[in-house]
């Protein structure tokens, strides 16, 4: 294990963020290979699954990122809250903005969201967290460009706990994307096509975080908190509410608080 992690500080930042991202995808692949196990799911473990994503999302925006943002901004001499805020919000901006750009449909919900379109259902479903796949690859790609642009407080085996954070909360996003689609008709390998695909995006994502920041280390700080600001408009507007759509919520609130300290641990102890 140790030869591994030494290999692998020894590789380009980029290809680190490329790596990682790709470990993220192989788990959302993992999840959605359950469809090949089980036609169905039941709504409390959905509940609980949705849940507990949101929760490793929330500790990871402050713990991950918005507290590495102001630490950097003040080391720099900078008012930690000024990239902290503004980057904030500019996230949960960006990602209102691509909400209504783009035709979208969440778990559970009878009509799809954002422009009208003739796209099938299916694809709607992918489309929608395949949005919240975004900041996620962001905010990991983000990590390893801080580590390796030497800012203090940023470290390898922090970046790394962000990887496996956001990769143990796509395990259930991959199982609620296919799992629901071979529910209502489509085959097995076909819907896990579909619920594997929908975390393509975080490579992508995540090596243009990390190229951006290389090229232009001054916007770490806001970055940062930008993927931060993406990734808790993600949980607020779509991950909770669909997570909530039974009366027996005390589920879903308990794989929040689980994934929060899940989170929480992997960067505090290992960051």
């Amino acid at each position: 294990m140790n030869t591994l992690y030494i290999w692998f500080a020894q590789l380009n930042p980029v290809l680190q963020a490329f790596i990682a991202t790709m470990f993220t995808w192989f788990v959302t692949a993992v999840g959605a290979s359950m469809v090949f196990f089980f036609k169905s799911i039941h709504r409390n473990v959905l509940n609980g699954m949705l849940g507990f994503a949101a929760g490793v999302m929330i500790a990871a925006s402050f713990w991950s990122l918005l507290n590495p943002a102001i630490k950097m901004a003040e080391e720099a001499g900078v008012a930690g809250w000024i990239p902290a805020v503004s980057g904030f919000l500019l996230g949960g901006f960006f990602l209102w903005v691509v909400d209504k750009l783009l035709p979208h449909m969440h778990i559970g919900a009878m009509k799809s969201e954002g422009p009208k379109t003739s796209l099938q259902r299916s694809v709607l479903l992918v489309l929608a967290i395949t949005l919240h796949n975004i900041p996620e690859g962001l905010a990991v790609g983000v990590a390893f460009a801080a580590v390796a642009s030497g800012f203090p407080g940023a470290t390898l085996a922090g970046a790394i706990a962000l990887a496996i954070g956001i990769g143990l909360q796509n395990f259930p996003e991959g199982a609620a994307v296919s799992i629901p689609l071979r529910r209502e008709g489509m085959g097995r390998f076909k819907a896990f096509l579909y619920g594997q695909s929908s975390a393509l995006v975080e490579p992508v994502a995540g090596v243009i975080g990390a190229i951006l920041v290389l090229s232009m280390q001054s916007i770490l700080p806001y970055a940062l908190s930008f993927a931060a600001g993406a990734m808790i408009y993600v949980v607020v507007e779509e991950i909770i509410p669909e997570a909530q759509q039974n009366q027996e919520t005390d589920v879903a609130t308990i794989g929040v608080m689980v994934g929060f300290a899940i989170m929480m641990f992997l960067d505090v102890a290992l960051g």
